[in-house]
């Protein structure tokens, strides 16, 4: 695959370019904004997405032990801010060659740049165990939380699978049972079981050890390098015969796949194969962003700091801007915790040499969840009661 200064230079640059975007979510809606920002009218945007709203999701987890977190922003009116058309479908099937992509309405749709944004679909990857899913928390955990209220629940466990999905909500999930608890003068052992080296250890060692210390200050224990099994509802096992643990309640983050789409390459997953641009491997005017590529870190910021990379490679087809570097992104989030919230920031290296921080927050002074530079000014604000207004 060439790189994208071959592929504009090979292209003479138009003056106007029809992009789809398949998907709005974060990922869709950032590169949405992000075209109009960087080409203007040199850009017709249409998205194609079977919903009629956009759920800022990453408070979800919050939704049992608080109140209000979850917010709901109109799809229609986000599209029309974007200047983009919005068409309620489900893109199905790509047919790369003739730049085209059918629908489950049957309808098919033509581009010039075509932008995967689909996401991915969450399945429970123990049996015994109750599945974290963000749209439905307050069912999944109200129970829970009530059972840690009332003192029936003393001993917790918060398993991280492998492959890992984004670590955050388990770590928020055993920080706020914690403090329920606590508030509630019951009693209450939380384990997290993660399969990283050390909490957080995506960046470097500075954010990861101000997590281990809180963690300890709460006295939640922590189970490092752990590749578990679930084999009964009270049970957590090493991997492969290892040590067995006994819990009241075992809460699990999910399994994460792919769209899998039709006519793209991917991974036994579903995942979609990328280049440093965002690119599809193998497959001309075809970019994608967010959770439904191979990149490895699944975590909303990241994939609207993709889709930013993706728009300006879309963008300079057309001659309105120059090529952008490779993707490095930067992650940046809130760390909620039951009490005061941290700030977290460093580079997706790895935990090798990059600088990081976990700081504390006021919950007014508190940064959105997910930093989305061209969609955050447009979603409602965490404690906001208007539809629409911008953050």
């Amino acid at each position: 695959m060439a790189d994208i200064d071959k592929l504009i230079d090979d292209l003479e640059p138009r003056e106007h370019v029809e992009v789809l975007i398949a998907g709005a979510g974060v990922a869709g809606l950032e590169a949405a904004f992000a075209l109009r920002e960087l080409a203007g009218d040199r850009v017709g945007v249409t998205l194609v997405a079977p919903t009629d709203e956009f759920v800022y999701r990453p408070m979800a987890v919050a939704e049992p032990l608080t109140s209000g977190w979850a917010h709901h922003n109109p799809l229609a009116q986000l599209a029309a801010e974007a200047g983009a058309e919005l068409r309620h479908d489900v893109v199905r099937e790509v047919d790369a060659e003739n730049r085209v992509v059918r629908t489950d309405g049957g309808s098919e749709l033509r581009y010039d740049a075509l932008v995967v944004c689909l996401g991915t679909s969450m399945h429970a990857r123990y049996e015994h165990a109750i599945t974290v899913d963000d749209a439905r928390m307050e069912e999944l955990l109200h129970g829970l939380v009530q059972d840690v209220e009332e003192g029936h629940v003393r001993r917790l466990a918060v398993v991280i699978p492998a492959p890992m999905p984004w670590p955050l909500p388990a770590y928020e999930l055993a920080l706020m049972c914690s403090e329920r608890a606590r508030d509630m003068q019951t009693q209450l052992t939380v384990t997290v079981l993660t399969p990283e080296e050390s909490p957080l250890s995506g960046f470097d060692s500075e954010a990861s050890l101000a997590l281990s210390r809180l963690l300890t200050e709460r006295r939640i224990d922590v189970v490092t390098s752990a590749h578990c099994e679930v084999p009964t509802a009270k049970t957590v096992m090493g991997h492969q015969g290892g040590r067995s643990l006994a819990f009241d309640r075992v809460v699990a983050l999910p399994e994460l796949r792919g769209p899998g789409l039709r006519g793209l390459p991917h991974d036994r997953k579903g995942f979609i194969p990328i280049d440093g641009y965002g690119q599809v491997r193998g497959v001309d005017r075809v970019w994608a962003a967010g959770d439904a590529t191979d990149y490895p870190v699944k975590h909303g910021g990241v994939s609207a700091q993709l889709a930013d990379t993706v728009s300006r490679s879309v963008a300079a087809l057309t001659g309105a801007c120059s090529a952008p570097p490779t993707f490095e992104p930067v992650l940046e989030g809130v760390l909620l915790t039951g009490g005061t919230p941290r700030y977290v920031r460093g580079r997706a290296t790895g935990g090798h040499g990059a600088e990081s921080e976990l700081i504390e927050v006021s919950r007014r002074a508190a940064p959105m969840k997910i930093a989305a530079r061209y969609l955050t000014p447009h979603l409602v604000a965490p404690g906001s009661s208007q539809t629409g207004a911008p953050a």
